[in-house]
């Protein structure tokens, strides 16, 4: 009998893995189709979408920029959206689903700003400064959903998304009153040493934004494998995640690990809210929340909830969000449909649940 079971585990799991590649493929299938329809060329189209995010070459470029300009814009703009997503995987690890991605990268990202953006602190300061504040403040306030979670049973979709139009509404009362800029209506703008983006650095003929972010999103990747993988700890967050009745009964500390997981959770949250504020934007605008809080969902289920998967999944996420405007441009093609693009893939990617059952049940048979 167990001989038996392993081979079937085995192929549900590679089929667990086939299901996002499949939706991906049939959803440039199906848009390449619309295309068509439209008389584009979708080899075109899609090439024109890497060619947005600096992965392969434009025709022409203005001024000082060229096709490491566009990468380096397009790293920028990934990282963000890889924290946010790893932030949802750590919760769903305990079973939790933290809704509130976005409202703790608001907080973190608007603490961090005060304290350290507006400061007169030297770089080699500021910076590390930024990302301590951010990893504190998301982990305090994903602890305090844990915590209501454990101990008085309030659901953390309910709570997180209360702590999201509270963020949301006081942070816009305190830019609109002491931080606010009269002409771009934004927060005023961080101080360059407490920018996680070095801006403008000159490479020979051209100038480039470097992401420091990237580094620290890549190593959020591989400590979220090892941890998960290899540690005690994550192996107790991930029963508690499977059944928490079980876990108990196994001797395990569900509530402590019900908040260990949300503070995971919202400490890669806070580190979404700096590299998104301090770094790709540089300033708050208020009564917004960051999409990519709530995008970091959807990548998470595409990427399988797995580190890896993640990485790859909010890749291809951001290529079809930040190609979408050269696109645009370049093939005549309305941005909407990258959003179709987009939404094929985690329409599909959600019935993964569903399918990855019917291969369980083939593979038993």
């Amino acid at each position: 009998m167990k001989k038996q079971m392993v081979p079937a585990r085995e192929k549900d799991r590679v089929g667990t893995a086939i299901i996002p590649v499949v939706s991906i493929v049939f959803s440039f299938l199906v848009c390449g189709v619309i295309l068509l329809i439209l008389k584009k060329n979708p080899v075109t189209v899609y090439g024109d979408l890497l060619k947005g995010c600096g992965l392969l070459p434009k025709g022409s470029y203005a001024g000082s920029k060229n096709m490491l300009t566009d990468f380096t814009s397009f790293l920028n703009a990934w990282t963000p959206l890889l924290f946010s997503a790893l932030a949802v995987a750590a919760a769903l690890k305990a079973g939790l689903f933290n809704i509130g991605v976005s409202g703790q990268m608001l907080v973190s990202g608007y603490l961090a700003t005060v304290l350290a953006g507006y400061g007169d602190l030297p770089a080699y300061v500021a910076k590390p400064l930024v990302i301590v504040i951010g990893i504190i403040t998301g982990a305090m306030i994903g602890g305090l959903v844990g915590g209501l979670k454990y101990r008085f049973g309030i659901n953390e979709v309910v709570s997180t998304i209360m702590i999201n139009y509270i963020a949301q509404y006081v942070i816009s009362f305190f830019i609109n009153t002491f931080y606010i800029n009269p002409i771009s209506r934004q927060s005023n703008p961080v101080s360059k040493a407490a920018r996680l983006t070095l801006m403008d650095v000159k490479a020979g003929n051209i100038r480039i934004d470097i992401p420091l972010g990237i580094i620290l999103a890549v190593a959020a990747v591989v400590w979220m494998r090892f941890f998960f993988q290899k540690t005690t700890a994550g192996f107790e967050i991930k029963a508690v995640g499977a059944s928490r009745t079980a876990a108990k009964y196994a001797g395990r500390n569900v509530g402590k690990n019900i908040v260990l997981a949300m503070v995971i959770s919202g400490g890669l949250a806070g580190l979404a809210g700096v590299t998104y504020y301090l770094g790709y934007f540089g300033s708050i605008g208020p009564r917004t929340l960051p999409s990519a809080g709530f995008d970091g969902i959807a990548v998470a289920l595409l990427g399988g909830n797995q580190s890896v998967g993640i990485f790859f999944s909010s890749f291809l996420i951001s290529i079809i969000s930040k190609g979408s405007t050269y696109m645009s441009s370049a093939s005549g093609v309305e941005a909407e449909i990258a959003s179709v693009i987009t939404g094929l893939i985690l329409l599909i990617s959600a019935c993964n649940a569903y399918f990855s059952h019917r291969l369980s049940k083939m593979g038993g048979k």
